[in-house]
C-alpha cells in the first residue's frame, strides 16, 4: 500500500476538487495555527525534518491527512501509508520488513502514516509498538476518536498528540478562495461569481469541514451552466449543493462525553439557556433519556445539594413520570428537571465527604472509635463500651455537646455549609453547635508530643529557615505569575530577563507543543540556560537570545512574562524595550511581570542607629530611591500595554550580609550619590561591615505584580 494515499501521478480533473486542492507544503496549509503556525513545535519539527512519532486527532475535514501529505512532500525519509480500514497485520508486517531493509541497506528512515488508526484493535495496534520503540519507523497516526480512549496507551505514551480543531469560517473562506483562483488545480481559468450570501451559506453549513466545503463548491461549479468562462452561483444552487450536516454526536465517542459535560456544567453554572441547548442537542441525536436523568440526579446532590434539598425529589419525580409517559411528551419532564436544576440555588458542601475520605486514606493507622460511641449491647460490662454517651433526645432541642470524631481528629471540619437557599438557614445553627463542641474539647487530652532542643539545633534550623524562606519567596512570585497567565499547550511564551531559568522551565513544561523564548541579560545567563537546554533537540529547546532583535521579525507571542525586567534601566532604555516588545505581540497577548521596588524594601539606614553614619545613609537614599518609583513604572507600562491589575507582594527573611556585599553597595551606589573620596568610602565600608555582618538581619523586599 506504499504511497497509494498520496499518489500524485493523476493530475487530470477526474480527481475530486478536495483531493486536487490538498496543500503541498506548509505555506499552502490553511488553519490549525495553534499547531503549525510560525514558531510552533510541529512546524519547526517538519521544517527541520526531525519529526518524532505523532498522532493527529480531530473531526473529519480538519486537515489530518492533508498534514500528513505535507510531511510526505517535505521529508527526506521514505514515506509509507496504510489505511487501517483496509489493511491488517500482514500489510503492516510487509511495511515493517521494507522499513528494516531500507535502514539496513541505505540508512534511510521510514515514516509510516496510519490513517484511521483507531480502527485497528488492540492486538493490531500492539504490533506497531516494538518497531516504534526501536526506531524502525516513525509513526504518524490519524484518528477522529480521542486517542487517550481509542488508541493503545503504550502507543500514545510514545507519541505526541496534536488535536486539530474544526476550521473557522475565515479558514473555510480562504480555502474556497484558494480553490477558485488556482489555475492549475482549481477553477482559476473560470470567472466564478457568487450571489450575495451564497458563498457564506456554503461556509456556514460546512461547519468547519474543508472537505465538505470543497465538495459543495465543486458540485455547484460543475452543475451550473457556463456563460463563456463565467459561472454564477446563486443562493438556490448553493443550498442545493450542500446539505445540512448531521449533528456530530456518537453515543460511544468523545463528543458524547463532551456534550453531557457541557450540559452538567451549564446546570452547575445556573445558565438555563445553555442547559436547554445542550439538552436539545442530546435529544436530537437520540441520547438515552435515562442516561440524562441519571446525570441530573447526580447534579441534584453534587451541585444543588442542601441549598435546595427538594431538587433530588423533583428530578426523581420527573424521571418516574418520563418512564410512564415516554417520548415525545416526555421531553417536557426532561426540560422541567433541567430548568429546575439550572435555576436552583447551588451548594457543593456534599464534597466534604471526599475530604473525610482523604483523611481516612491518609491515616497512618486506623483511628479508634471513641469509647462512649462504641456498641454497648455486647460488652459494656467487661470493657465499659458505651459509657459516658449522652443520648441527644434527652436534652433540650434534642442536642448535646459531645465529641463524635476520633481523638486525633478532634476539631477537624469536613462540612462547610453554604450561604444560599435552605442551607443558609442551617449554617448558623451548625456553626454555633460546632463552636460549642470545639470549646468543650478537653485540652489535656491533646498533649504536645513534638519538641526540639534549640541548644542543639539552633544553627541548623536557622540555615534551613533562611534557604526555605527565600526559595518560598521566589516560588510565590513564580506561582503568582503563572496563576495570572492562561496558558494552553501550544502557546508561545517570551520570558524576559530569564536569569538562570526560574520562569523558563515552568513555561517549557506548560507548552509542550508551543515555543519558549528566553531573553537573558548576560553571557553567563545565556550559558546557564543553554547548558540545560543542551539536553534537548535543537528544534524543541527554548530559544535563548540576549537581544530581542535576534528573534524572527514575524514571531509573535501569546504571553510575555518576566521578573525584574526594568531593574537598573533608565527611562529611555525602558521605553526602547517596550517599543521592541510591540513587534512581537498579538492583539490578545498578555503581559505579566514581577518588578522589585527597591525603595519599598530594606535600606541600609534601617539597620544603623542614630549618628553621623545613619545621617549620611539617609541623605544618599533620598537620591538613590524614588518615593514614586512604583507609580512611574506602572504609568510607563500602561502607555504600551493596558494594565488590567496590579498586586503588591512583600517578603521578609533572615539574610547574612557579607563584606563583599557591603563594599559593592557603597562603591557602586552610595558613594556616587554622596560624592565620597576613597578614604571616606573605606571608612564607611569598615563601619557598615562591623554593623551589618555581625549577625543575620531581618531583610525585606517588596515587589509589584503587573498584569496587562
Amino acid at each position: 500500500m506504499d504511497g497509494q494515499l498520496f499518489d500524485s501521478s493523476r493530475t487530470d480533473n477526474t480527481q475530486p476538487l478536495a483531493y486536487r486542492m490538498r496543500p503541498r507544503n506548509l505555506d499552502e496549509y490553511i488553519g490549525q495555527d495553534h499547531i503549525v503556525g510560525p514558531g510552533r513545535l510541529l512546524r519547526r519539527a517538519i521544517q527541520a525534518d526531525q519529526l518524532s512519532s505523532v498522532i493527529f486527532y480531530g473531526p473529519p475535514g480538519t486537515g489530518k491527512t492533508t498534514l500528513a501529505r505535507v510531511i510526505a512532500n517535505t521529508t527526506k525519509s521514505h514515506f509509507s501509508t496504510i489505511n487501517a480500514v483496509l489493511a491488517g497485520v500482514k500489510d503492516l508486517r510487509d511495511e515493517i520488513e521494507a522499513a528494516r531493509q531500507r535502514m539496513d541497506l541505505y540508512g534511510t528512515r521510514t515514516i509510516l502514516f496510519v490513517d484511521e488508526v483507531h480502527r485497528w484493535n488492540k492486538s493490531q495496534q500492539d504490533a506497531l509498538l516494538p518497531w516504534v520503540e526501536n526506531g524502525t519507523f516513525i509513526l504518524i497516526g490519524a484518528t477522529t476518536e480521542n486517542p487517550f480512549f481509542e488508541v493503545n496507551a503504550a502507543l500514545v505514551s510514545r507519541s505526541r498528540i496534536f488535536q486539530l480543531k474544526g476550521l473557522t469560517d475565515q479558514n473555510l473562506y480562504d480555502i474556497a478562495m484558494q480553490a477558485i483562483h488556482d489555475k492549475e488545480r482549481g477553477y482559476g481559468l473560470l470567472d466564478v461569481k457568487f450571489e450575495d450570501g451564497a458563498l457564506e451559506h456554503l461556509v456556514q453549513v460546512a461547519s468547519g469541514d474543508a472537505r465538505s466545503l470543497l465538495n459543495a463548491l465543486e458540485l455547484a461549479v460543475e452543475t451550473t451552466p457556463h456563460d463563456g468562462n463565467t459561472v454564477y452561483i446563486s443562493n438556490e444552487v448553493a443550498e442545493e449543493s450542500i446539505q445540512r450536516k448531521a449533528v456530530l454526536y456518537d453515543k460511544e465517542g468523545d463528543y458524547h462525553f463532551d456534550v453531557i459535560s457541557a450540559f452538567i456544567k451549564s446546570l452547575r453554572g445556573s445558565d438555563p439557556d445553555a442547559a436547554l441547548y445542550w439538552l436539545a442537542k442530546m435529544v436530537h441525536a437520540g441520547e438515552d433519556p435515562r442516561f440524562i436523568f441519571r446525570r441530573m440526579m447526580i447534579s441534584a446532590c453534587e451541585d444543588v445539594g442542601l441549598a435546595d434539598p427538594n431538587a433530588i425529589v423533583v428530578v426523581q419525580s420527573d424521571a418516574q413520570a418520563f418512564n410512564m409517559i415516554g417520548m415525545p411528551e416526555g421531553r417536557y419532564h426532561l426540560t422541567h428537571a433541567a430548568l429546575y436544576l439550572a435555576t436552583a440555588p447551588k451548594s457543593n458542601s456534599a464534597l466534604g465527604f471526599f475530604d473525610a475520605l482523604r483523611s481516612v486514606e491518609e491515616e497512618s493507622q486506623a483511628a479508634e472509635v471513641p469509647n462512649h460511641l462504641r456498641d454497648a449491647s455486647r460488652d459494656s460490662k467487661g470493657f465499659g463500651h458505651g459509657q459516658g454517651y449522652m443520648y441527644p433526645h434527652a436534652y433540650r432541642d434534642h442536642w448535646v455537646a459531645q465529641q463524635y470524631l476520633p481523638g486525633e481528629l478532634q476539631g477537624k471540619i469536613f462540612y462547610q455549609p453554604g450561604n444560599i437557599g435552605y442551607e443558609k438557614q442551617l449554617a448558623d445553627l451548625v456553626n454555633r453547635r460546632r463552636e460549642i463542641q470545639l470549646e468543650s474539647i478537653d485540652i489535656n487530652a491533646f498533649p504536645e508530643n513534638l519538641t526540639y532542643s534549640p541548644e542543639d539545633k539552633q544553627r541548623d534550623m536557622w540555615i534551613r529557615r533562611t534557604s526555605e524562606v527565600r526559595s518560598q519567596a521566589l516560588e510565590s512570585i513564580r506561582t503568582e505569575i503563572f496563576a495570572n497567565t492562561e496558558i494552553v499547550r501550544s502557546d508561545r511564551i517570551l520570558v524576559l530577563n530569564a536569569g538562570h531559568g526560574l520562569l523558563v522551565w515552568e513555561a517549557f513544561r506548560r507548552t509542550p507543543e508551543g515555543l519558549v523564548a528566553a531573553q537573558v541579560s548576560s553571557d553567563e545567563d545565556r550559558a546557564f540556560v543553554s547548558h540545560r537546554a543542551g539536553e534537548l533537540k535543537n528544534w524543541e529547546a527554548p530559544l535563548v537570545v540576549k537581544e530581542l532583535s535576534e528573534l524572527d521579525a514575524d514571531l509573535k507571542f501569546e504571553h510575555i512574562i518576566g521578573r525584574n525586567v526594568f531593574a537598573g534601566k533608565t527611562e529611555e532604555q525602558r521605553k526602547t524595550l517596550l517599543e521592541e516588545l510591540k513587534n512581537h505581540i498579538l492583539p490578545s497577548t498578555s503581559l505579566v511581570l514581577s518588578e522589585t521596588i527597591p525603595g519599598h524594601g530594606s535600606r541600609l539606614s534601617t539597620f544603623v542607629h542614630e549618628g553621623p553614619l545613619r545621617t549620611q545613609l539617609i541623605k544618599a537614599e533620598k537620591k538613590i530611591y524614588s518615593d514614586h518609583e512604583r507609580e512611574k513604572l506602572t504609568e510607563l507600562i500602561d502607555r504600551y500595554f493596558r494594565i488590567r491589575s496590579t498586586k503588591d507582594m512583600r517578603f521578609s527573611y533572615s539574610r547574612t550580609i557579607l563584606p563583599d556585599d557591603v563594599k559593592r553597595w557603597i562603591t557602586q551606589t552610595y558613594a556616587p550619590a554622596l560624592k565620597l573620596n576613597d578614604n571616606d568610602v573605606e571608612d564607611m565600608v569598615r563601619q557598615l561591615t562591623a554593623i551589618l555582618c555581625a549577625a543575620p538581619l531581618e531583610w525585606s523586599a517588596s515587589t509589584v505584580l503587573i498584569i496587562a
